[in-house]
């Protein structure tokens, strides 16, 4: 029988293998064993709960919206900011996976009795680490947060409710120096492609052989890319909606009225749409009663924010097969609506079928650059009457949407008659205002052609 050598490290007997043992038993090693158990379970917890909560639909959300189960009233809270709950579960994601690579280390520390590893030892180590955070903690919670995403998003709902409130300060100083970054970095190229598109396109068009019509399309293509929903959506005011708690003798005549094919639906008021009404839908049901729940037609709506740009809105609709949206702002009340005519319009020029009202928007052309334009005329439609980029004014607008709110913002109030103010290729003369509001302006716009004249 061969005598064991105390020296090999695979005997029983030798000073590493009863290192190990030591180290195995020690209470520091069981405790990170399973500190890092715990965590994985934790990782697989955030991963799943993120997959979870973008999985759902917006039938499920419309559902949680009104629910009596408050796990779910939160579920619908967390995901009207999602970009603030991405942000809260990234971190705790994050936080935990670094903190089970760190148990890693150590525990490889208390197995080698050295903190100074091999690069062997280090790589194992990684590859230990990596395949376990990322099969436990993100395959398999992801594969399984696909078949029960509902279930467990109203699991982790209340956790992660706390977490966001707790995570608050860090959240926000994130998504601050996001926000920063995309503004001032990101977007900056973006902006400079568009502007030397629109140059390009302005020395194109001196070409006296282009139509009207062909500049204004080559400009809605230009320019598409770069227009938001609120620039171009119909205002809350002029939104034709239908209450909810009317009967189908009460709708009758609204519908006949205003002849729309798909009408928004509204609980106490409109700030509350709850639905899309397709008047096809209730076309078999004309003859009912007034005890007829014509309620149960009404289709979820698709709610936007007036940042969205119309080329995503765009796929939106491609991908949901709806043509309406509701624009709404952060608290969820609604702030305008848009249709896929409008999108398209923006391009090709208005659409108007036999049924369409001939409004046209008030305004006069007294030369080539001369314009009296209503006040209440809105800065998208002013920008696509005379040809100019729709962000010519984005610098000195605030949150105007009006010419008339242009020329206060300009001001700092209401400007009185007679009052001129020049901005760039731009000269404003008020013509007709009162005490409360500016109600005509003539704009006078230095073409291009004239401004690359001076400049040779």
């Amino acid at each position: 029988m061969d005598s064991i050598d105390p020296g090999d490290p695979l005997s029983y007997s030798s000073p590493y293998f009863t290192q190990i043992i030591t180290a195995v038993l020690s209470f520091e090693y069981v405790a990170a064993t399973m500190a890092c158990f715990f965590l994985l379970l934790l990782s697989a917890l955030a991963s799943g709960a993120e997959a979870a909560f973008f999985a759902l639909s917006d039938k499920e959300l419309e559902n949680y919206r009104n629910s009596g189960i408050k796990a779910e009233q939160k579920i619908y809270r967390l995901l009207q900011t999602p970009r603030k709950l991405l942000t809260t579960l990234l971190i705790i994601n994050n936080g935990i996976n670094v903190s089970i690579i760190t148990l890693f280390a150590y525990i490889s520390w208390q197995l080698s009795g050295t903190r100074s590893l091999s690069a062997a030892a280090i790589i194992g180590c990684m590859l230990v680490a990596t395949f376990s955070i990322v099969f436990f903690g993100e395959v398999l919670p992801k594969i399984y947060a696909n078949k029960r995403g509902a279930a467990i998003a109203r699991k982790t709902a209340p956790a992660i409710s706390l977490l966001q409130e707790l995570l608050e300060p860090l959240s926000g100083a994130l998504m601050g120096i996001s926000a920063y970054i995309e503004k001032h970095y990101l977007s900056k190229s973006y902006h400079y492609s568009i502007q030397e598109l629109h140059h390009s396109l302005d020395m194109a068009l001196v070409n006296e052989e282009t139509s009207p019509e062909e500049r204004k399309l080559l400009r809605g293509i230009v320019n598409f890319g770069s227009i938001t929903v609120g620039q171009i959506m119909r205002q809350r005011k002029d939104i034709v909606a239908f209450d909810k708690n009317a009967t189908i003798p009460e709708l009758l005549p609204q519908i006949l009225k205003w002849g729309y094919s798909r009408v928004p639906v509204y609980a106490h008021s409109k700030d509350n749409i709850e639905g899309i009404l397709y008047i096809k839908d209730l076309l078999p049901h004309i003859n009912e009663g007034p005890d007829f729940k014509w309620q149960h037609l009404i289709r979820t709506p698709l709610r936007v924010t007036a940042e969205k740009h119309i080329s995503e809105l765009l796929d939106d609709f491609k991908d949901k097969h709806v043509h309406m949206a509701i624009v709404v702002d952060e608290a969820g009340a609604t702030t305008g609506l848009l249709t896929l005519e409008d999108v398209v319009e923006e391009i090709v020029g208005e659409i108007n079928d036999e049924f369409d009202d001939d409004e046209e928007i008030i305004y006069s052309q007294l030369d080539e650059n001369t314009f009296i334009f209503d006040g209440k005329t809105s800065l998208h439609d002013f920008c696509k009457i005379a040809e100019i980029p729709f962000d010519a004014f984005n610098e000195a607008k605030s949150d105007a949407l009006t010419i008339a709110g242009l020329m206060v913002s300009f001001f700092g109030r209401v400007p009185r008659v007679g009052e001129t103010v020049s901005q760039g290729r731009f000269h404003f003369t008020i013509e007709s205002a009162d005490i409360k509001r500016v109600k005509r302006i003539k704009i006078n716009v230095t073409s291009k052609k004239e401004v690359y004249q001076r400049a040779s």
